[in-house]
C-alpha cells in the first residue's frame, strides 16, 4: 500500500484458520468482541459471522484448518472456539502452533522456504500421531457439501450417522450444530456465485435449496451482517482477488466450500 495507506475488508464466514504476518499487523474484529490488534499470529475457530479486518503493506500465510484438521491439530471441542478469534502466543490450547509463529519469516521474503518450514510442521505433527481420524468427520463433512442435501435427515442419512450422533460430531468437530451449518453451506454457495459473476445479480445467484429471495436476505444479515445491496457496494480490496485465484487454482473460490481428502 503506498504510503502506509490500509484498507479494509470483510471475512466470509469459513472453517477455523491460522494466520501470520510480516510487516504491517491488522486490526480484525468478529461482531461483539473485542478488536484484535498488533497479533503477529491468530487463530480464528469456525465462524458463521464476518471478520472485519484492516492491514496495511504485508506479507500474509493464511493455513486453512478443515474439520478433520482441527480434530487432527487442535483437539479441543471446536463448538467452544467457534466465531472466536485468539492470539497464538497467550493461548494455552494453541501452544503447538507458536513454534510455527515464531520461525515462519525469515530475515528476507522467501516463499519457497516458508512453505517448506510450513509443510515440515504438520507433517511432524501427523508423525506423531497423537490422534486418530475419525471417518465420521469426512463422512459428516462430505453429506455437507452435497448440494442435494437440504436438511439434517437427509444429512444424517448421506452420512450413514443417527441424527444425535451426526448432532454431537459437527458440534465437536465443526463448531456448530447441521441445521446452521447446512444452512451456512447454502448461503455462501449462493455468495461465491454473485462474487465470481455479479452479472447474475442476487436473484440469479441464490441456490435453488431457498424458499424465497426474503429468505436470503435474513441469511445474508445473520452471515454477513448488512444486506446484499450494502455488501455489492462495499469495496473488496482483498477478498475479490484472493476469490478469483484460489477459484482458479482450488476449484472453489471460498474455504467453506473446499471438499476434504479421503486421506
Amino acid at each position: 500500500m503506498p504510503g502506509g495507506e490500509r484498507v479494509t475488508d470483510y471475512l466470509h464466514p469459513e472453517w477455523a484458520n491460522f494466520r501470520a504476518y510480516s510487516g504491517d499487523l491488522p486490526d480484525s474484529q468478529l461482531p461483539d468482541l473485542p478488536e484484535m490488534s498488533g497479533v503477529a499470529a491468530h487463530v480464528t475457530g469456525p465462524t458463521t459471522k464476518t471478520l472485519r479486518f484492516t492491514v496495511g503493506t504485508t506479507r500474509i500465510w493464511g493455513i486453512g484448518i478443515l474439520p478433520m484438521g482441527w480434530a487432527r491439530f487442535v483437539g479441543a471441542p471446536a463448538n467452544l472456539h467457534a466465531d472466536r478469534h485468539y492470539a497464538v502466543a497467550s493461548e494455552p490450547f494453541l501452544t503447538q502452533f507458536r513454534g510455527l509463529a515464531a520461525n515462519l519469516f525469515g530475515d528476507q521474503p522467501d516463499e519457497e522456504a516458508e512453505l517448506d518450514r510450513i509443510t515440515a510442521f504438520f507433517m511432524r505433527a501427523l508423525a506423531r500421531g497423537d490422534r486418530e481420524d475419525d471417518p465420521r468427520i469426512l463422512a459428516c463433512h462430505t453429506a455437507l457439501l452435497n448440494p442435494e442435501v437440504s436438511n439434517v435427515s437427509e444429512m444424517a442419512e448421506a452420512a450413514h450417522l443417527p441424527s444425535h450422533t451426526l448432532e454431537r460430531i459437527c458440534r465437536k468437530h465443526f463448531g456448530f450444530p447441521p441445521s446452521l451449518l447446512l444452512r451456512r453451506q447454502r448461503f455462501m454457495r449462493s455468495l461465491v456465485q454473485y462474487m465470481l459473476d455479479p452479472s447474475l445479480h442476487w436473484i440469479g445467484a441464490i441456490d435453488s435449496s431457498y424458499h424465497d429471495q426474503a429468505q436470503f436476505v435474513r441469511d445474508f444479515h445473520r452471515f454477513m451482517g448488512t444486506s446484499p445491496s450494502e455488501y455489492a457496494a462495499r469495496p473488496k480490496p482483498v477478498l475479490e482477488a484472493v476469490m478469483k485465484a484460489r477459484q482458479e487454482f482450488m476449484g472453489s473460490a471460498v474455504q467453506a466450500l473446499h471438499q476434504p481428502a479421503a486421506e
